[in-house]
C-alpha cells in the first residue's frame, strides 16, 4: 500500500520527506512526490523512484508532506501521482485508501477543474470549498472527511496555514513526536532515526500537527492519544550489509525467534505465560477457535490450527479473512476469533475481526506492531516480537507467528487441562532449541544457492507435504512466486494424484518436506510418483532420513512438530536464490505491497 510522510518543525522539510519516502519504499509504489509549504505551495511529483524526483537543490520550507503511490484509481502517470492540489494551487493532499463515493462528490463540484484520474483529487477540491467558509484548516478537513465514504489516511497542507492536518479511517497513520519537529507517517519505519515517541490515530480522528505539538479531535471534541515508545532499533530497519532486506530478514530469524519466546516460558514450571486476559473458564468452555488471516499469515494459521487441535483438543478452523462470515450454529460466548496480521492493519483481517465483535464473539489479535489497529480493537493482543520487517515477502514474521501460535496452543491446552505433560515439555524444549536449529540451515546457504542455480530454469515448481508440512508447502510456493515470478504451487502431497500430477514433467522440480510432523512415509510414496514421471525431487527430510533416493537431499535437525518450520528456511533461501539468479527486484516485487490496507 502507498506510503505517507509529513514533517513540520525547525529544520528543512525536503531532506526529511525524501529520506522518509525512501524508508517507505518497501511498501511498493510506482510514483512519488512531495509538497513543501510556507506562504506558498510547491509540489514535485512524477512516475518513478523517489531518488529520481526532480527537486530543488535547496529548500528553506520547514513543513511538507510526501507520498509513494501504488496505483488503484488511474494509471501510473505524473498527473496521477500524489500530492494532489486544488484549483488555486494552494491546497495539497496525500491519501492512502479509497474514496468510495468519489463520483458523487465530484458531481457536486461542477466548477472545479480536475487534472487527474484519481479519487484522491476530489479531497483537495472539497478542502478548497470548505476554506471559503472557515479559516481553520482542521475544521475544513473535518468537514470533508464527514462526507467521504471508504477508507483514508490523509495528510493535508495549505499555503499560509500552520502545520499539517491529518485524518484516518481504516488506514494506518502514526504521529511522531520529535525534538526538532513532529511527523506523520504510514508506519514507524521512517520515524526511527528521528524519534521513538509515537501516537497512533484512531478511526475518525482529525489531528493538527505543528512544530509546537499535536492536537487531536474526534467527533469534534479534543481527545488525548497515548504516546508510546518504540523499542525497535533504528539499525534493524537498515540492510546491514546484506544485498536485500529479505535476505537480511531470513538471517534474522534466530534472533526473531528468541524474541518471540523471551519471557514467555517458565523452564522450572514448564509452563507458558502470555499475559492474556482470557480466563480459564472461558477457554474451558470454548467450542471453536477460528483463525482468520491473509497470505503468509494464513499459512501460519494453518500451522497453528494443527497445534491447537493436537495439543488442546479444541476444534480450530482457518478461514481467509476476505471470505470470513459468522456462520450459523455458533454460540458467540463459546467462540474465539484469532486474527493474525503482521502489520496489524490488514483490511480484510480487520473487517473479519470487527464482524466477529459485532456478534459478541471475543477476539484476539496476533500482530508484530504495537499500537496497530488490530492490537487496539481486539479484546486481547499477542505480539510476535519479530522486530521490523521491510521486505515485501514475509520471512521472519512467518516463523515468529507460528512460534507465537505454538505458545498460545500450549497455553490453551494447559488452561483446559488437556496438555499431555510429556508432549508439552518436549515442545517447550524444542521451541527453545528452534533458533539454533534455524541457524544450522542458514549456515548451508551456499549449498542451497548451488541447488537453486541448477534448477532455476524449471518450467514450474511444486511444493508438497502433509500435516504440519502442508502450510509450509503453501508458504514455500508463495515465496517463490512472489519474488521470482515463476509459477509455483503448494498443496498436500496426497492431492498430487487428484489433478496436479497431470502437470508433472521433467521440467517441474518438486520440493518435498519429509520431516517429522509431516507423515514422511506417505509423502515418500508421492515422491516416487513424480520421479516416475521424470520430475527431479529436492527433498527436505529429518536429519536421519535425508539420505534417500532423491536428486537433492537437505537435512533438518530433530525437532519434533517444529521440523517443518525449520524446513521452511530452506524454501525461503531457495526462493531468494532463484529470484536473485534471475535478477528480480526482490524487496519490491511487481504489483505487491507489504501491507494490504484496502479490500
Amino acid at each position: 500500500m502507498c506510503g505517507i510522510i509529513g514533517y513540520v518543525g525547525e529544520q528543512s522539510a525536503q531532506p526529511r520527506l525524501v529520506a522518509g519516502l525512501q524508508k517507505l519504499e518497501y511498501r511498493g509504489y510506482d510514483s512519488a512526490g512531495i509538497a513543501l509549504v510556507d506562504d506558498a505551495l510547491s509540489v514535485y511529483k512524477q512516475v518513478g523512484l523517489v531518488g529520481e524526483l526532480d527537486l530543488p537543490a535547496d529548500s528553506s520550507q520547514t513543513c511538507g508532506i510526501g507520498h509513494t503511490r501504488w496505483s488503484t484509481h488511474g494509471k501510473p502517470t505524473d498527473a496521477n501521482a500524489h500530492p494532489h492540489t486544488d484549483c488555486t494551487g494552494d491546497v495539497a493532499v496525500v491519501h492512502n485508501g479509497i474514496v468510495g463515493n468519489y463520483d458523487d462528490l465530484r458531481a457536486e463540484l461542477p466548477g472545479h477543474e480536475f487534472r487527474s484520474e484519481t479519487d484522491t483529487e476530489v479531497v483537495a477540491h472539497l478542502v478548497e470549498e470548505e476554506l471559503t467558509r472557515t479559516d481553520d484548516l482542521r475544521e475544513a478537513v473535518a468537514a470533508v472527511v464527514d462526507r467521504i465514504e471508504g477508507s483514508y489516511a490523509l495528510g493535508v497542507v495549505a499555503a499560509g496555514y500552520d502545520g499539517i492536518v491529518a485524518a484516518r479511517r481504516n488506514s494506518p497513520l502514526v504521529v511522531g513526536h520529535g525534538s526538532d519537529g513532529n511527523f506523520i507517517a504510514s508506519d514507524v519505519t521512517p520515524l526511527l532515526e528521528h524519534t521513538r515517541s509515537v501516537s497512533y490515530l484512531e478511526d475518525g480522528d482529525v489531528a493538527h500537527i505543528t512544530r509546537e505539538g499535536v492536537s487531536v479531535w474526534h467527533d469534534g471534541d479534543p481527545v488525548e492519544r497515548t504516546v508510546k515508545t518504540i523499542e525497535w532499533d533504528a539499525d534493524a530497519a537498515e540492510k546491514g550489509g546484506y544485498e536485500h532486506y529479505m535476505l537480511k530478514e531470513i538471517h534474522e530469524q534466530p534472533q526473531a525467534l528468541r524474541q518471540a519466546i523471551a519471557g514467555r516460558i517458565d523452564p522450572l514450571e514448564e509452563r507458558v505465560d502470555l499475559d492474556l486476559s482470557l480466563s480459564a473458564s472461558f477457554l474451558d468452555d470454548v467450542d471453536e477457535i477460528q483463525l482468520v488471516a491473509c497470505g503468509t499469515s494464513y499459512h501460519a494459521c494453518l500451522y497453528g490450527k494443527q497445534l491447537l487441535e493436537t495439543l488442546a483438543d479444541v476444534r480450530a478452523t482457518v478461514e481467509f479473512a476476505s471470505e470470513y462470515t459468522v456462520g450459523s450454529g455458533r454460540d458467540p460466548e463459546r467462540t474465539l476469533v484469532v486474527g493474525v496480521s503482521q502489520s496489524g492493519e490488514t483490511a480484510d483481517t480487520l473487517r473479519a475481526l470487527r464482524m466477529a465483535r459485532r456478534t459478541g464473539i471475543r477476539t484476539l489479535g496476533v500482530t508484530n506492531t504495537v499500537g496497530s489497529t488490530v492490537a487496539r480493537e481486539c479484546d486481547d493482543a499477542l505480539y510476535i516480537q519479530a522486530g521490523p520487517e521491510i521486505g515485501v515477502a514475509a520471512t521472519k514474521t512467518f516463523a515468529s507467528q507460528v512460534v507465537t501460535l505454538a505458545l498460545f496452543a500450549l497455553s490453551v491446552a494447559d488452561s483446559r487441562g488437556e496438555l499431555d505433560l510429556a508432549v508439552g515439555a518436549q515442545l517447550l524444549d524444542d521451541l527453545q532449541a528452534l533458533p539454533g536449529a534455524v541457524q544450522t540451515i542458514l549456515d548451508r546457504e551456499d549449498e542451497v544457492a548451488a541447488v537453486a542455480d541448477a534448477y532455476a530454469g524449471g518450467e514450474a515448481f511444486f511444493f508438497i507435504g502433509r500435516r504440519f508440512a502442508t502450510p509450509v508447502a503453501l508458504e514455500g510456493a508463495l515465496k517463490l512466486k512472489e519474488i521470482s515470478y515463476d509459477h509455483a504451487e503448494g498443496f498436500p502431497a496426497g492431492e498430487l494424484k487428484h489433478g496436479p500430477l497431470a502437470l508433472v514433467t521433467e521440467g517441474t522440480p518438486v520440493l518435498a518436506v519429509l520431516t517429522d510432523g509431516a507423515r514422511p512415509e506417505e509423502t515418500h510414496n508421492n515422491v516416487k510418483e513424480v520421479q516416475s514421471r521424470g520430475a527431479p525431487v529436492i527433498a527436505i527430510a529429518s536429519e536421519s532420513g535425508r539420505e534417500g533416493d532423491y536428486e537433492v537431499g537437505f537435512g533438518v535437525p530433530e525437532l519434533g512438530l517444529l521440523e517443518p518450520l525449520v524446513a521452511n528456511v530452506y524454501l525461503q533461501l531457495f526462493a531468494y536464490c532463484v529470484a536473485d539468479t534471475k535478477e528480480r527486484p526482490i524487496d519490491r516485487p511487481r504489483n505487491l505491497a507489504k501491507s494490504v490496507t484496502v479490500e
